[in-house]
């Protein structure tokens, strides 16, 4: 890491990290490279590699900074109601996900080659952030539902977060996967984030 002041590190990740985010938009991860991504900054790659080892690491980064981005809105959540029903715990964290297309996009297509390529210390990094994810929605649990015991709780939480995993996928469909899903006789029906987390937390809540 280069010597320099902490806001100045910080400035140059934040470079990059918006770099790969805007490439991202139009590119696949397969695609993206550190020099398309230098290219797009005010430096070098060369210089990039002072800051991040592998794209992978600048792909992890984004991800936490999603994490943490839901994590204020659950937070938020809780603190601006005093009561909840199920109904509106589930619309509320339906809400919240539909927000953040980039943390299902980057979850279900790309967390694999992430975690792998990217050093102990970055992945944990990451992991804190994921973890606070899961408190956040437990907290919203233990404040609105007071039904739901210890075991309840890590059940919604051990069937809900893997669930959203699976989110992008049946959301955004392409014309050419609609055309062969007609062709196979398999059809499809439109749900949007909102729709299937909405469907999935309530289900889950109301037991």
């Amino acid at each position: 890491m280069p010597k320099g002041s902490p806001e100045l590190t910080n400035a140059r990740k934040e470079e990059i990290i918006s770099a790969c985010k805007t490439l991202y938009k139009d590119m696949s991860f397969k695609d993206i490279t550190i020099m398309k991504i230098a290219e797009s900054t005010s430096f070098s790659r060369a210089s990039i590699y002072n800051y991040f080892e592998t794209k992978e690491e600048i792909f992890l980064a984004i991800l936490q900074k999603e994490y943490e981005l839901w994590v204020d809105d659950l937070n938020e959540i809780s603190n601006r109601h005093e009561s909840m029903t199920k109904d509106e715990i589930a619309d509320a964290l339906a809400a919240s996900l539909e927000k953040r297309a980039l943390l299902l996009k980057l979850m279900s297509m790309n967390l694999y080659d992430m975690e792998e390529n990217s050093r102990e210390e970055r992945l944990v990094e990451f992991k804190v952030a994921y973890g606070r994810s899961l408190k956040a929605v437990d907290n919203l649990l233990q404040k609105f539902c007071p039904d739901m015991d210890d075991t309840a709780r890590r059940e919604f939480l051990y069937s809900f977060f893997p669930f959203i995993y699976g989110i992008y996928p049946y959301t955004v469909v392409t014309e050419k996967q609609k055309a062969a899903m007609d062709q196979a006789n398999v059809g499809y029906t439109y749900y949007s984030i909102h729709d299937l987390a909405y469907i999935c937390a309530k289900k889950l809540l109301e037991g």
